[in-house]
């Protein structure tokens, strides 16, 4: 089954089985935008694709940060498709693993 919403700030958000898919820009518009469309996708989510994410920034990783801890908190171990420009770069500033959650600071 596909599910697909558009979040009328380019980003657009479909949901085909375990697979949520995230394609467009996924700045702070498209994140204020997105979040009340995605909440009712989460269930049963078990993959973010964001291969076709054309763009991000702080307040679209804080989206999928928050996203993945959703789904976690929900018992999925979510994983990540695709990797976005920039995305590395704000992961490390953020200190977020390549999961999207929070990296180990005992070290």
């Amino acid at each position: 089954m596909t599910v697909a919403a558009s979040t009328g700030a380019g980003l657009a958000l479909r949901r085909d089985g375990a697979v949520l898919h995230l394609a467009g820009p996924l700045d702070r518009a498209a994140a204020s935008a997105a979040w009340p469309r995605l909440l009712p996708l989460l269930d049963g989510t078990q993959v973010l694709d964001l291969s076709a994410v054309t763009a991000l920034d702080s307040a679209g990783l804080a989206l999928l940060a928050e996203t993945v801890a959703r789904l976690s908190a929900q018992g999925a171990a979510p994983t990540i498709e695709g990797r976005p420009a920039g995305l590395a770069e704000l992961c490390a500033a953020y200190r977020l693993d390549a999961g999207l959650g929070y990296a180990d600071q005992t070290a």
